[in-house]
């Protein structure tokens, strides 16, 4: 019997169908999904581009659009969809050159492609520079590796082209996001959306996980009672809830021109790290997530230094930066220092932030 029909025949009747399977040595993995990939991914935009980037009111329409890619073949694939402005701050046009976009699928003009079951997403559009959303991909994929609690992401290379003008109107790259659905979905958990949920609800172990995460990266802009770039997720609403984190372009990590913390928390820049998890008076409740972070940190590093898209100036002084955090968390009062900082307020803050959704 050849190998591989012997490995399958073997997963079933031990009663596990395998996800992977070896082919010459190869692993060949079922999921082609868009997210499957780390390769990026060339789209096309056509279609009346420049009325589409001058949406950017509160009451934004539709515009009628295609994507286009090429698949396994080379062969291009066209795929009719309606695409709107979305978000807040990168929506206006004096804070960015592009605005983030929601992607409106019809599910089954997407049967077979590579968008197959998709249906609004988020194309995230460079604000200033493009570099700076292979940054904000990277926190996507370090996050990745702390929890599959967490959004997925696929860096992709935009052309758009203005048939009503006959003109490319840009090349750069961008980022697609899972769905909300789609990843509490993966999860076997269903989207909360009320609001004034207490940090103190969320399930202990992921949230003590996340708060160290922002702290790394650096990024104060979220919050869980305004699901300020936060979704809040769980098994029903009897369950105890997960918070999964998005939107990382005011971190320090990212270290966008026109990222800033929020005034009430009087730092000077994004690369100025504040905890902002709940007060916890016995240090000893950090232990085990400290001793992840350490454990991680080889394969943080490597998704940085291994992304050809990361130029080495970000790369050396993120590396840098990040040894700073790897510092911080391995002495006792340096971490006592910044982790007490919830215990020290004498009122609590509000971070209501804007909705980039």
């Amino acid at each position: 019997m050849p190998q591989l029909l012997l490995y399958i025949f073997i997963a079933i009747i031990s009663g596990t169908a395998p996800s992977q399977y070896p082919v010459n040595n190869i692993t060949v993995t079922k999921d082609e999904g868009l997210f499957s990939h780390d390769s990026v991914l060339n789209i096309r935009l056509t279609g009346n581009i420049r009325s589409l980037l001058k949406d950017r009111g509160d009451d934004g329409q539709y515009h009628s659009l295609t994507i286009s890619y090429a698949d396994q073949n080379g062969e291009t694939v066209t795929i009719p969809l309606r695409i709107k402005t979305r978000g807040n701050f990168r929506r206006q046009k004096s804070n960015c050159t592009y605005p983030p976009l929601l992607l409106n699928f019809v599910k089954k003009i997407t049967k077979n492609t590579l968008f197959d079951g998709q249906d609004k997403m988020k194309l995230v559009m460079p604000c200033t520079n493009d570099e700076f959303i292979v940054r904000e991909y990277l926190a996507y994929k370090l996050y990745n590796q702390v929890t599959e609690k967490s959004f997925r992401a696929r860096l992709v290379r935009v052309s758009l082209f203005d048939d009503t003008k006959k003109k490319e109107e840009g090349n750069f790259y961008g980022m697609l996001l899972e769905e909300d659905d789609q990843m509490a979905k993966r999860n076997g958990m269903k989207i909360m959306d009320k609001k004034q949920i207490q940090p103190q609800a969320m399930e202990k172990e992921s949230f003590l996980k996340m708060t160290v995460f922002e702290y790394m990266v650096g990024n104060c802009d979220w919050s869980i009672p305004y699901l300020h770039n936060t979704r809040i997720i769980a098994f029903d609403s009897m369950s105890i809830p997960y918070v999964v984190p998005y939107d990382f372009d005011h971190s320090g990590f990212v270290s966008a021109p026109y990222a800033y913390p929020p005034e009430v928390l009087n730092l000077s820049s994004t690369r100025e790290r504040r905890y902002r998890g709940y007060c916890l008076s016995d240090f000893k409740e950090y232990t085990s997530t400290i001793e992840f972070y350490n454990r991680k940190k080889e394969e943080f590093y490597k998704i940085i230094t291994d992304c050809p898209q990361a130029n080495s100036r970000f790369v050396k002084s993120t590396i840098s930066w990040l040894d700073e955090f790897y510092s911080t968390i391995n002495h006792p009062k340096r971490l006592e220092n910044d982790f007490s900082y919830p215990c020290k307020l004498q009122v609590d803050f509000i971070i209501k932030g804007l909705s980039d959704n």
